[in-house]
């Protein structure tokens, strides 16, 4: 080989360097796209299980997830997660995205240092990937708090969460310096591959410390301790969210390589989303299932729940999250099942411990990733990496190691869980003392939307008026009319509406969907027959 030839040989190995780069890069930006849309799942998801009085504070919370988050996490969270150098504990540089060379050209693998500065080869593409997934994990505590928790609170929360106390668990999982990650001595690495415990496990310990100390919604239990469901004012709304969610956990979890360009990566992502959709899959049907037999058991009926359904689905998919990439599809199948019954299960032992959760948040993402997290390393195939050797879970490998590993997990599950707990414990507990954590009653009562926002979620409210006497004039004619002036016609009937508990909307007191201020108004679809 003569010289120009090397050359061209050597040029042509930097173009493909170069290519690579790019082509992972351009893989983690479109997947956290998909994955940053999932906030809007959330807030559709929130907005139809919460009363309409209280849907524009629901959504405003879902949208300072989004700006307050990648503030906190692009000054704080990230230099704290993956910030190097670090320690065990955490990271800590980058700060503000300091310390880092902008426009270095260099391919450099692994972000290593030039000249004492981050190289910007991957640096932001790996923020915005790191980012979205600390988003979902301080959206989790929207739901669980939801039609109490006071604006101030959450701010503060979404500031403190995405900014300290994820990235932290993040960096001992999946920092390289992190101590479940490096193993403290012991030679073992936590597997939790999209975050069953790093993501939803914090999450779901932030959701349970926020909603007890909260206590439940006016109503919500009786002076007795019986449940009093609250139901929501859309159920559409919260279809449209799982479904937006269902979506989001596929690029969620079938993107967490944070590569395509290597060999062996496309059949990973194709594992992983395969293996996410069967666990949600069969975690639907598990949950919908037990939840018949449940209430048949209970003498609440015989129903086919699609919130039921929903939630399940979602909680197969949070405990695909841990090891999507390293189970085989039969297993998935199992722990989607087991997933469904545990949700269902776990809602039950939330409301027996009085705890309200609008959203079930509690039993999706707590219970549903302390499943994924205790399973992975039991259903591993290639489980723990041993000196070089795969060693494989309990199932696949056997041996003193898979143990071991499924030891380890359990060491990380309860160590993350303890520090999201304790930490979002003593935050709630300190903005509960110098009143900052509850909204005051009467603006419980009257809806938090008009109180806190001066917006209305449906502003134009009226009733149609279907005229069918064929003598008039506005005869099968769809009219507007405001609902007060429509009571005064007597010949109009009372009707009954899931809205205002088949009362009379004229009177004061009955509504069921906080809108006490202005009694009198009802949904756009009410209609009044004229005979």
């Amino acid at each position: 080989m003569n010289e120009i030839e090397a050359m061209q040989l050597e040029l042509l190995r930097k173009q493909m360097a170069i290519l690579q780069e790019n082509l992972d890069q351009f893989f983690m930006i479109i997947n956290g796209m998909f994955i940053f849309f999932m906030q809007c799942g959330f807030a559709f998801l929130e907005a139809g299980s919460v009363r309409s009085s209280n849907t524009v504070n629901i959504l405003m919370k879902n949208t300072l997830d989004v700006f307050v988050g990648s503030l906190s996490f692009f000054a704080f969270g990230y230099p704290f997660a993956y910030g190097r150098p670090g320690n065990s504990f955490i990271g800590h540089n980058n700060f503000f995205g300091a310390n880092v060379q902008y426009f270095e050209k260099s391919v450099i693998a692994n972000n290593q240092t030039l000249g004492g500065y981050e190289t910007s080869s991957s640096y932001f593409a790996n923020f915005f990937f790191q980012y979205v997934f600390a988003a979902t994990a301080a959206t989790v505590v929207s739901g669980a708090v939801a039609e109490r928790a006071d604006f101030s609170c959450y701010i503060i929360y979404s500031f403190t969460i995405t900014g300290f106390i994820y990235p932290v668990g993040a960096h001992w999982v999946w920092s390289p310096d992190g101590w479940l990650n490096t193993g403290a001595g012991t030679g073992l690495s936590m597997q939790d591959y999209a975050g069953s415990c790093v993501v939803h496990v914090c999450g779901g310990m932030a959701a349970l410390a926020g909603a007890k100390i909260l206590g439940p919604r006016l109503g919500r239990f009786s002076d007795d301790g019986a449940d009093k469901p609250i139901p929501g004012h859309s159920v559409p709304l919260v279809s449209l969210g799982a479904f937006i969610l269902l979506v989001g956990f596929l690029c969620f979890n079938g993107s967490s390589i944070q590569r395509i360009s290597k060999n062996g990566d496309g059949l990973e992502v194709s594992l992983s989303v395969t293996n996410t959709i069967l666990s949600g899959s069969a975690a639907g049907l598990s949950s919908m299932l037990t939840h018949r037999v449940h209430s048949m058991v209970k003498g609440k009926g015989k129903y086919w729940s699609l919130l039921m359904t929903i939630n399940g689905g979602l909680t197969g998919m949070v405990a695909s999250c841990a090891g999507c990439n390293d189970i085989a599809p039969w297993a998935a199948l199992l722990i989607g099942s087991v997933a469904g019954v545990v949700f269902v299960f776990a809602r039950q032992f939330v409301l027996w411990l009085k705890i309200d959760d609008p959203l079930d948040a509690i039993s999706v993402h707590l219970f549903g990733g302390t499943l994924g997290t205790i399973a992975t390393p039991i259903f591993a195939i290639r489980g723990q990496t041993i000196n070089g050797v795969s060693v494989g879970g309990p199932i696949y490998g056997g041996g003193v190691d898979a143990w071991r590993g499924f030891g380890w997990s359990l060491v990380g599950l309860f160590s993350i869980g303890l520090w999201s707990g304790l930490c979002c414990f003593t935050l709630f507990t300190t903005l509960d003392m110098v009143g900052l954590m509850r909204i005051p009653k009467s603006v419980e009562e009257s809806g938090i939307d008009m109180k806190k926002h001066g917006e209305h979620a449906y502003p134009e409210t009226y009733v149609r008026i279907i005229d069918d006497k064929p003598e008039t004039p506005r005869t099968n004619k769809v009219v507007k009319r405001n609902v007060a002036s429509a009571l005064v016609d007597k010949s109009l009937p009372a009707i009954t509406t899931s809205a205002w508990d088949g009362h009379h909307p004229s009177e004061a007191g009955s509504s069921t969907n906080g809108c006490i201020e202005d009694p009198t108004r009802l949904s756009p679809s009410t209609a009044y027959n004229r005979k």
